[in-house]
């Protein structure tokens, strides 16, 4: 198992994000996905009840938010994400909530990947957000 999570956590770094609008840098947020608890691949209608629950629990923090993909770089493997605009506890809480491995937080514009187990050091910066993000027209649809 520790293998499984190992790769997962080496692809997590990879990860690309397609937003349909510019995020400022002067203001942290955090990228938080429902797809695919703990790594186990749903079908798209779960996937999307998830992500609707989450929808509705992100609107709670009275916090802005916006929709964005997380995908791997060649786009073989695309989970929709919210980027909210909460302290990395709370989307900490957010990622444990929904079974999440981890969750990215973005911080004066420095992406870093955020284990969302107890681990003290289960941190990786990763770099600039903005080398990692592409502003597209329309998010794509996702049919996993």
């Amino acid at each position: 198992m520790d293998n499984l999570i190992d790769s997962l956590w080496h692809k997590y770094q990879g990860t690309q994000f397609l937003l349909t609008q510019g995020l400022s840098n002067d203001i942290p947020f955090a990228i938080v996905t429902a797809h695919n608890p703990l790594g186990n691949v749903l079908t798209p209608c779960q996937n999307r009840l998830l992500d609707r629950r989450l929808q509705r629990k992100i609107e709670q923090y009275n916090s802005p938010y916006r929709s964005l993909i997380g995908a791997a770089p060649d786009l073989s493997h695309m989970e929709k994400s919210w980027a909210v605009f909460i302290d990395k506890q709370q989307a900490l809480e957010l990622g444990r909530e929904f079974k999440q491995h981890a969750i990215y937080y973005v911080n004066q514009g420095l992406l870093s990947l955020v284990a969302c187990g107890d681990a003290p050091d289960a941190e990786v910066m990763i770099g600039d957000f903005f080398t990692r993000s592409r502003v597209v027209n329309e998010l794509p649809d996702l049919h996993e």
